[in-house]
């Protein structure tokens, strides 16, 4: 039986490519039971995102053809327009590969988390499919548990590498308690939704996003129980900010150093924490000298964020080893599967020899033999059959000079 990690990510194929192989969430289990209907294919998971498309699969041998052609039916592909863009892992190399994609070892972000929870919605779709299979199921368990140390037994996510986290971590500095902070947020591209979501998940007291476009702004304050409004209204919500966090595509800033002090003299001095996350500037550099503002760049957070970065590097390497030591646990499980079926063979064959020499004590109480002799005999005859055969094959081992087995029945009942 051959473990097989087969997929493609950011690092292999383009997004052109990527698009074309990817899986909704919808289309996963019904495609993970039309690839189950394969014979060599013995279990079976789909792991899709924006950055990677893998297929993780429990097979007769090392089978990557069956897949492929499937893939290729599935999304009416052409074979030898994806596979110059395929890596495959098998074995202890595919469960490595798992471990370290659910550590985020293999992610455009080090150590980002979403990976993991991606990880167990593959998970989820393949059991609710009923194409896990025995070990692949153990294995995504020993993947979650291996994630879970990691987090635990390093510092791989515990310091922000994008500038909406780092953004909002200043924030809490700075504030002792966000839950009692406005925040405004102007813009609603990508890095506003994110810096929106840390906000919310961090218990922000109150939410307004401002955008040129007003059902954008809707749309996206509507996720995070904020509040909306377009760029023209800001000059009558700016005074009620505490944090004001802004990535526009504007060519010209949209908050003025006048502006700014207007909404400072109206908070009556109270701090105002503002982030200018775009490149042109959208706050006005001359902000900085106004007094009881704490205004920062995206080159500001740039700089906290590369040292971060250097410490992931560093908790990377503790992962890579955690990592290691997890692959060769589970290693060891699988080979000790190879014994089950000669413990099970071995605890049934005992089974029967007890239930005939009960069969026979049983009959013998029932015909008014006493039970101390009963239970003499039973005992006797008991260890007679179970001690039998394997002390016959000793023997044998013995006289043809099979030390290895004598040695091994030794160490097997721990004789002294």
């Amino acid at each position: 039986m051959t473990l097989l990690a087969v997929g493609i990510n950011y690092n292999t194929a383009p997004i052109t490519i990527r698009e074309r192989l990817a899986f909704p969430k919808n289309a996963l289990e019904p495609s993970l039971k039309t690839l189950w209907d394969n014979h060599n294919i013995k279990g079976a998971a789909i792991l899709s995102t924006c950055n990677r498309t893998e297929f993780y699969c429990q097979t007769e041998d090392n089978d990557t053809d069956t897949l492929v052609q499937w893939l290729s039916n599935n999304k009416q592909i052409k074979v030898a327009e994806f596979t110059p863009y395929l890596y495959s892992h098998t074995d202890s190399q595919s469960i490595r590969h798992m471990f370290r994609v659910a550590c985020g070892l293999d992610s455009m972000i080090l150590g980002e988390p979403q990976i993991l929870g991606q990880m167990k919605t593959a998970y989820q779709a393949a059991y609710e499919a009923g194409t896990l299979g025995k070990h692949l199921g153990k294995l995504f368990q020993h993947t979650f548990s291996t994630a879970k140390k990691v987090r635990t037994d390093t510092a791989i996510g515990s310091s922000p590498v994008s500038v909406a986290f780092a953004a909002v971590q200043l924030a809490q500095q700075i504030f002792d308690s966000l839950s009692d902070q406005t925040a405004l947020l102007i813009g609603a591209g990508e890095t506003i939704e994110l810096t929106a979501r840390h906000l919310h998940q961090n218990s922000i007291g109150r939410l307004i996003i401002a955008n040129r476009t007003y059902d954008k702004a809707h749309a996206l304050a509507s996720q995070f129980d904020g509040y909306a409004i377009e760029l023209s209204e800001i000059p009558s919500h700016l005074a009620e900010a505490d944090i004001v966090i802004s990535s526009t595509a504007s060519q010209l800033p949209i908050l003025g150093k006048g502006r700014v002090e207007s909404a400072i003299k109206k908070r009556k001095h109270r701090p105002m924490f503002m982030v200018d996350l775009a490149v042109p500037r959208d706050i006005e550099a001359e902000v900085e000298q106004l007094r009881d503002v704490y205004l920062y760049t995206v080159d500001d957070l740039q700089n906290t964020i590369d040292q971060n970065m250097d410490s992931r590097r560093k908790a990377a390497e503790q992962a890579e080893e955690i990592i290691d030591t997890q692959v060769e646990h589970f290693l060891s499980w699988v080979r000790s599967q190879g014994a089950q079926s000669v413990v099970k063979d071995f605890r049934q064959q005992a089974e029967l020899i007890r239930d005939e020499i009960l069969a026979k004590a049983l009959n013998s109480l029932n015909n008014g033999n006493s039970a101390e002799d009963v239970l003499n005999r039973l005992a006797y005859t008991l260890t007679n059959k179970l001690t039998h055969t394997p002390s016959s094959q000793i023997r044998d081992a013995g006289a043809n000079d099979r030390h290895d087995i004598v040695a091994a029945a030794r160490e097997i009942f721990k004789l002294k």
